[in-house]
């Protein structure tokens, strides 16, 4: 929802920040859009305002690194560099029956098998096929080569060297449907499925590669870093050791693991998809997205107008007996991991007269750590590995009723990091990475620890709770009808 650029020193330390909002497009229910314009007027705004109001001199800017979500597309016109429709975000519904269409086809077990993921409006692929269908001249065009499709990293790497280099880095290749993890390449088999020409492609580097120089001031500023949002959090959380895990509480909710060099099938509806790549190394994770997670806080504040800011739902969690429950699952955009139902919607339970808003606001706020038990489990069950303890990071951590309750939940340690901006600094660790800054030795002593919150609830209240939220989220099961 907004655009930021941060300034880190060399020891990876966050000096100062901006950022700005850009406007959220709903052009008919469940289709949600950028501007990619808006997108790259305030990216380059926060950038420029960053360097100017610390006085930076550029020629002592290391490195840029770069981190965006995921699966939003963007396809512009390779003459002009303008986008030929607005950027199809990754929350975005619109492609659900062609899905459905590829899953009737057959398409499903290759897909699965070689690009980590599902077959799901969620990836940007079938967007693509989308636009390329849906507006005037655009299929023509790019049989032509005269259109490009990316990422929104992909994007602003165009932008930022001036047309000069169209590409994107393996973690956010892995998320297009269109790359095949296993051989590293994008996938002609795919690309036949999704009707996309193999000219539209970006070329893709490792996460800590040279990605192209922008030049601010007549100084040539190297970009040396770029992953997916999530990656990159898992990356600034130093989670490079197989087994470990992080949750980022963000607009969505999304844990990854590290599984090492070896993809790791998921057997429970999770995600295989790369982490990063460095040292001319892949190495892979397993990852469940949630696709509500903060956004349901911004839906009582925004929808409902039940508070005017997120940083009261502490408070009002706080002030709720424990015994009223009520559970609030907000399928609002479907469910993800491990259900991966694109029929399901929001739905509360357990209401009852003397229901008010602090309830509410407590249903909404622990939705986002039973979603998060949801695919911790399926992750152990998947990878064999019992997870110790759990890194977290994103807006919602500064909630400690949700990070107690997170931990009683799972039963195991929740440990909120010093600097809960894990996104921001992966990109900076990747970029100082490639810039030979950092070693792994390095990475290892970056993030401080603020808090390990330590579970309390017994085996039986944690099993009662659970079941609850299990009996709620059944009953949401294809709310709509299949079109």
């Amino acid at each position: 929802t907004s655009s930021r650029a941060v300034l880190f020193d060399s020891n990876a330390k966050m000096v100062a920040m901006e950022q700005q909002e850009f406007k959220q497009y709903f052009p008919k229910s469940g289709w949600v859009e950028h501007d990619p314009e808006e997108i790259w007027s305030s990216q380059s705004k926060v950038l420029i305002d960053l360097i100017e109001n610390n006085s930076i001199n550029p020629a002592d800017i290391a490195a840029v690194g770069i981190t965006n979500q995921r699966e939003t597309a963007i396809v512009w016109d390779k003459n002009t560099g303008k986008a030929v429709y607005k950027a199809i975000v990754w929350q975005d519904k619109r492609t659900s029956g062609f899905c459905d269409k590829l899953k009737a086809e057959g398409y499903e077990p290759y897909v699965s098998e070689n690009t980590g993921l599902v077959l799901d409006s969620y990836f940007s692929g079938t967007k693509v096929n989308w636009i390329l269908n849906n507006v005037d001249g655009a299929k023509e065009s790019a049989a032509h080569g005269n259109l490009k499709f990316g990422t929104v990293d992909s994007l602003l790497v165009w932008k930022l060297t001036k047309g000069e280099k169209h590409v994107t880095d393996c973690t956010n290749a892995s998320r297009t449907l269109m790359y095949n993890i296993k051989s590293l390449k994008w996938d002609a088999k795919l690309l036949e499925m999704l009707d996309v020409p193999a000219s539209m492609l970006p070329e893709v580097k490792s996460s800590a590669d040279h990605f192209g120089d922008w030049e601010y001031k007549g100084v040539k500023i190297p970009i040396h870093g770029i992953a997916g949002d999530q990656q990159a959090a898992l990356f600034g959380q130093t989670c490079l050791e197989p087994g470990m895990a992080k949750n980022t509480y963000g607009t969505g909710c999304f844990m990854l693991m590290n599984t090492g060099k070896e993809v790791c099938k998921s057997k429970n509806g999770l995600l295989s998809t790369i982490a990063y790549g460095i040292d001319g190394e892949i190495i892979y994770a397993l990852e469940g997205s949630v696709f509500i997670a903060g956004a349901v806080v911004q839906w009582l504040r925004d929808g409902l107008g039940l508070i005017k800011s997120a940083d009261e739902t502490e408070a009002m969690a706080e002030s709720v007996r424990d015994n009223e429950d009520v559970i609030m699952v907000p399928a609002f955009t479907g469910l993800g991991a491990p259900y991966w139902d694109q029929y399901s919607r929001g739905a509360i339970f357990g209401l009852t007269r003397d229901t008010n808003p602090a309830h509410l606001a407590k249903a909404a706020v622990e939705s986002m750590a039973f979603q998060t038990k949801d695919i911790l489990d399926a992750m152990q069950k998947d990878s064999g590995i019992t997870l110790e303890e759990l890194k977290v990071d994103g807006g919602a951590v500064a909630n400690n009723y949700l990070m107690q309750f997170q931990a009683d939940l799972l039963g195991v340690g929740v440990v909120r990091p010093a600097f809960t901006e894990s996104t921001a600094l992966g990109a900076a660790l990747l970029a100082g990475y490639g810039a030979k800054l950092f070693d792994k030795n390095k990475l290892q002593s970056i993030q401080d620890v603020d808090k390990v919150y330590k579970p309390n609830w017994p085996d039986e209240k944690r099993k009662k709770r659970y079941g609850q939220w299990q009996n709620a989220v059944k009953r949401t099961f294809n709310w709509l009808d299949k079109e």
